[in-house]
């Protein structure tokens, strides 16, 4: 089983940055290996869980969703375990709790929320305008 758990949520003003930090264990997590990946996911109030990034183990690929291209960015460190989002350029729509979500590799893509197998409990965010 993954475990996950998320840090670096908080309260920022419109435009400013933040960094959010995932840090994985478990005997399942092939962090780095060669399938899967880790994602992040928000959830709005009232809303649907939401793609914002993601990145593959086999070829370092990141993807994001329009919302956020150019602004956010994932990345990783396998020393580690952790993977990050550095986000800049914050607006009020931002505001969500971000989660982490293991993509064991297998099935639906990688920007698809089926696809996930294991979630962390999450961290708010808050952008005041």
């Amino acid at each position: 089983q993954v475990q996950l758990v998320e840090s670096g949520g908080g309260l920022v003003q419109a435009g400013g940055s933040l960094r959010l930090s995932c840090a994985a264990s478990g005997r399942t997590c092939r962090f780095g290996g060669l399938v899967g990946g880790l994602g992040w996911f928000r959830q709005a109030p009232g809303k649907e869980r939401e793609f914002v990034a993601t990145i593959r183990w086999s070829d370092d690929n990141a993807y994001y969703s329009e919302s956020v291209k150019g602004r956010f960015s994932i990345s990783r460190d396998n020393a580690k375990n952790t993977v990050y989002l550095q986000m800049h350029s914050l607006k009020p729509e931002d505001t969500a709790i971000y989660y982490c979500g293991h993509h064991p590799g297998a099935r639906y893509s990688f920007t698809d929320l089926r696809g996930y197998d294991a979630w962390g409990p999450g961290t708010q965010v808050t952008v005041s305008s």
